[in-house]
């Protein structure tokens, strides 16, 4: 074996997923040991200082603390086999149709608070619950056209949903731009596997926005809308507004004129049919939300409701992404699907319950504990590492205010190799696959982002708090000499994907 995995052992309950726990290679890795044998430590250090410099020339960065960096892409590839993706697959499938289901029910008949399901005071107490989203019917019925949810694998290698997201979810673009990256540093190893393509997803997501557009409209306008170029994500918009072949929109440019949205142009004011939104429901429309908000428009609440233009995703989907209405989320694919989830939540104590926040608070030095409206890992107190003034305060908080806390055990993130310092060590990460639904289907992009944390023994991955990502590769089963051909033509095509970054 090379050199660089020497010494390499992991530590602690995390399953690691490229060596089982008598230290032997687990199977998706195999090729990529054979590969990284005839590499020396040395040249790969020099191919990941070339990686580094690439991405902050081609402005992959992120901002954090008003400082502008390179986006940390880690070398070595994270590798899922064909038969476990093909598990993952199906759960977001399901996850996503039941979240479809439950946002159109709530916002409308509300059937699944009449039946005990869920309790209407979860939805109603939500911060991401706004009325202004009634009865807005889409389309097509689609609210969730793109959903980016977080998955671990925990201490036996089960993969576990985290949470969901379906507002405005981001990271795309660094799944696209990493497969880019990583052909480049690692030809000789993406050529020895058989790996599913991720450059499609523009055209996917295209045919979905355009799916959803008002009735009557053959061929509809789409557009992206962003907050700017001061958005930590704003490469992100150009890449995907670029690739689709469609315009990138700033409130400004968006007019609305007898309940339809129109856009400024050259030649005049054109309409818009579809928008593809990066923007938060607050700063969307201050007509009704934040009347002093510069980012959005004017009446695109009056458009939707009136049926002439298609917000995407749909205002109001945040009560889904709430960390409360998580925990019924196995009881909702139930209710609506008959079905058993494919893929189980991470237990966790609801705060607001008498009997379970009395367990919590007992157990606070041994819990996760999270804001049920929290993002980007703010707020999360990991009870073990947090010193007696932390707890208390936490107590205090839940105490004040139990409906705004979940509480979960301490999951070790599964662990993949990763190269940070010149060193070789396991370090923990989580995966976003993304999935777009475009009425008929929902597809789900093969791969999503890794997110490592590139601290040793870290559990929060988010780039805000020092974490960076992999390239995450599904296999497509074995490779021959005509499926590394194929192999071959996609990653040329690959190599014109321009780059992007988001937050």
């Amino acid at each position: 074996m090379s050199t660089m995995f020497e010494g390499y052992g992991t530590t602690g309950p995390a399953y690691d997923e490229m060596f089982d726990g008598g230290g032997e290679l687990r199977p998706p890795y195999l090729r990529m040991r054979d590969s990284l044998d005839k590499m020396s430590t040395p040249e790969l250090i020099s191919r990941v200082e070339a990686l580094q410099a690439s991405y902050l020339d081609q402005g992959i960065t992120f901002d954090i603390g008003g400082e502008e960096r390179a986006m940390p892409l880690d070398i070595l590839p994270r590798v899922i086999e064909m038969d476990t993706w093909t598990t993952i697959e199906k759960g977001l499938q399901q996850r996503v149709k039941a979240l479809e289901m439950l946002l159109a029910d709530v916002y409308d008949a509300g059937h699944v608070f009449e039946d005990g399901v869920l309790p209407r005071q979860v939805i109603t107490t939500s911060s991401h619950f706004h009325r202004q989203a009634a009865t807005i019917r889409p389309a097509n019925g689609v609210r969730v056209h793109v959903s980016g949810i977080d998955l671990i694998r925990d201490n036996n290698g089960e993969f576990r949903v985290l949470e969901d997201n379906v507002r405005v979810p981001s990271g795309v673009s660094y799944v696209m731009t990493s497969r880019r990256a990583i052909s480049s540093a690692l030809p000789e190893t993406i050529a020895q596997h058989r790996i599913r393509p991720v450059a499609g997803y523009p055209q996917k997501l295209l045919a979905a926005l355009r799916a959803a557009a008002p009735a009557g409209v053959a061929d509809p306008t789409v557009v992206v809308l962003t907050p700017g170029v001061y958005n930590g994500a704003y490469f992100e918009h150009t890449l995907l507004a670029r690739t689709m072949g469609v315009e990138l929109v700033e409130g400004r440019d968006l007019v609305c004129r007898r309940g339809e949205v129109m856009m400024r142009t050259t030649k005049g004011l054109a309409p818009v049919h579809v928008i593809y939104r990066r923007v938060d429901d607050e700063f969307l429309d201050p007509v009704h939300f934040r009347a002093d908000s510069m980012l959005g428009c004017p009446g695109l609440i009056d458009a939707a409701r009136a049926g002439n233009v298609t917000i995407a995703n749909a205002v109001g989907n945040g009560v889904a992404d709430d960390k409360l209405v998580y925990t019924y989320m196995p009881d909702v694919i139930r209710y609506y699907l008959d079905e058993e989830p494919v893929i189980r939540n991470v237990d966790t104590w609801r705060c607001g319950e008498s009997e379970a926040r009395e367990e919590v608070l007992d157990r606070l030095d041994e819990l996760v504990l999270k804001p049920v409206d929290g993002s980007g890992g703010k707020g999360i107190v990991i009870g073990p590492r947090a010193d007696r003034a932390e707890l208390d305060e936490l107590r205090a908080k839940i105490l004040e205010d139990p409906r705004s806390w979940i509480a979960q055990p301490v999951v070790q993130l599964s662990t993949v190799p990763t190269f940070v310092d010149g060193e070789l060590g396991p370090r923990h990460v989580d995966l976003r696959p993304f999935a777009v639904n475009d009425g008929n289907r929902v597809w789900v992009l093969p791969g999503g982002l890794t997110r490592v944390a590139l601290g040793k023994g870290e559990l929060i991955v988010n780039s805000s708090r020092g974490g960076g990502t992999k390239d995450t590769w599904v296999l497509a089963g074995p490779t021959g000499p005509e499926q590394q051909q194929q192999q071959q033509q996609q990653q040329q095509q690959q190599t014109h994907l321009p780059s992007g970054a988001v937050e």
